[in-house]
């Protein structure tokens, strides 16, 4: 194992990093993360995806300290508008839908039953119908049937916050501007040279220095694999405003626009609103006036704009560097994946680090391979989203709704058209209950149904259905709003009755 550890750059990477690190490494080696205070960072409200949970709990941080310290919330899942068409949406949450095969198969008696009566498909979902209605309370305290939840928060705050527990957990903060990468005979990274004259050797280097890639992309020119043909989105603009009132959303929104989507993000302290465009659909300025429009209070700041491709670069481990986060590569915000694949890539290093056995060529081809489908996969359910629309009402959505698809997402899409098969590969990051919700909120059903449906008497199914969806709605009548429930956790030292039933 690597005896001295050098991490590039700060940001939600870096820090994600040096805590995982500084934790489970300790006392076996040195960890040592670079930063420049003159370097920016990509620093906005994020949205993040259920697994940030397990992240937080290994490094023992309590909830509420961490929704305390980001001006962080709570977040159910995602609704879309706009985007099968104009006026209509639906929501992705981290819930079930039962059973998703047999006789019993939910998704499959609610097409075949086709009740008007029995409402949206998501209200047989327990937290879509408790973001539907904007309240909140974790499963331990809701009572009913167990569902995921994931976390906006802000990112700034989350990286110092984090760095604040690896400072104290041993690793060592270096304040300076890297001016120089020097490599050694066989080609590995040996030091970085900073613009005051120190040097900073180390054994494994992990590149967390944002779209720059200073490592991986700069020094070693690891090429870069484009995914700009499927998902042309390349710019974003970014602003945050004041919080208006308190519907404080435990969801974060997705708007389809003319030339991509808006993102809307509920913090305690304000709401992020961004536009994520393409420029080959939509002027820049243009976007940038169609996101001042969303916003639902006043600017904080002027509109900033981000520049990016899609895709990843070829290899995340490259000699003594692994890349992680945007240095690695990047996918549009969509589905909030960002900190995930830093999550889901640097569990996979902690692995090999912890590990009794010594790290060789063959765990390296393994940790790049399963970075690439992991990739791929995300990419495949972002296209997803896209492909399914039936708008027609403007360049971007006639080019997705039309275009030729990366072959292992055409494979999926045919074998549900076909047969009603969730197809599942390895590194999904997306389990199967997730392709169900963005297919039934497209409107994207099978072209036959199971035979096996009809073991089920008809009435019996509707009654199934009306039953759930009932049971649903009465678990979800007495929760609290997603403000309130906060509110009281936000001061729960100070002995404030929780707003339970």
């Amino acid at each position: 194992m690597a005896q001295r550890i050098v991490i590039v750059g700060g940001g939600a990477a870096g820090w994600m990093t040096a805590a995982a690190m500084a934790t489970g490494l300790r006392g076996r080696c040195s960890v040592q993360l670079v930063e420049s205070e003159e370097i920016g960072i990509v620093g906005v409200g994020e949205a993040t995806f259920p697994s940030i949970r397990a992240f937080n709990q290994l490094l023992g941080i309590d909830e509420a300290e961490f929704l305390r310290a980001t001006h962080g919330t709570y977040k159910l899942g995602i609704e879309f508008r706009d985007w099968h068409s104009i006026g209509e949406r639906y929501f992705h949450t981290f819930g079930n839908f039962g059973s998703l095969r047999g006789p019993d198969m939910l998704w499959g008696q609610f097409q075949r039953v086709a009740d008007p009566a029995l409402g949206e498909f998501g209200e047989q979902c327990l937290p879509t119908v408790m973001a539907m209605q904007g309240r909140f309370v974790p499963p331990s305290e809701q009572g009913g049937a167990p569902f995921n939840y994931a976390y906006h928060f802000d990112a700034t705050l989350y990286a110092a916050f984090l760095r604040d527990l690896s400072l104290r957990r041993g690793a060592r903060r270096i304040e300076g501007r890297i001016v120089d990468v020097v490599r050694g005979a066989q080609g590995d990274v040996e030091r970085l040279r900073l613009s005051d004259g120190r040097e900073i050797e180390g054994d494994l280097f992990i590149d967390c220095s944002g779209f720059a890639s200073l490592l991986l992309g700069r020094t070693l020119q690891e090429p870069f694999v484009d995914f700009s043909r499927w998902l042309p989105v390349d710019g974003a603009w970014a602003c945050p405003c004041e919080r208006s009132g308190d519907a404080l959303t435990p969801y974060t929104r997705a708007t389809a626009l003319e030339g991509g989507w808006a993102w809307r993000i509920p913090l305690q302290s304000r709401t992020g609103h961004g536009h994520v465009f393409s420029s080959r659909h939509v002027d820049p300025a243009v976007a940038r006036d169609q996101l001042l429009a969303q916003l639902d209070g006043r600017p904080l700041a002027e509109p900033r704009l981000l520049r990016f491709t899609t895709g990843h670069r070829e290899r995340f481990w490259v000699r003594n560097v692994v890349a992680l986060g945007l240095s690695s590569g990047f996918l549009e915000p969509l589905e909030s994946t960002s900190i995930f694949l830093i999550q889901s890539n640097l569990g996979h290093l902690m692995t090999l680090l912890e590990g009794q056995a010594p790290i060789d060529q063959t765990a390296v081809d393994d940790f790049n391979a399963r970075g690439t489908r992991e990739f791929r996969r995300i990419r495949d359910f972002i296209v997803l989203h896209y492909c399914l629309t039936a708008r027609r009402d403007s360049a971007l959505w006639r080019d997705m709704a039309t275009m030729a698809l990366p072959d292992t997402l055409a494979y999926k899409i045919e074998l549900w058209r076909q047969h009603g098969v969730l197809h599942q590969q390895h590194d999904e990051g997306f389990d199967e209950t997730s392709w169900l919700a963005i297919h039934a909120g497209m409107r994207h059903w099978p072209r036959r149904a199971d035979p096996v449906l009809e073991e089920l008497p008809l009435a019996q199914a509707r009654a199934f259905l009306q039953q759930r969806r009932d049971a649903i709605a009465r678990a979800v009548a007495p929760l609290p709003t997603h403000h309130a429930y906060l509110a009281w956790l936000m001061n729960r030292a100070q002995g404030a009755e929780p707003p339970l039933r």
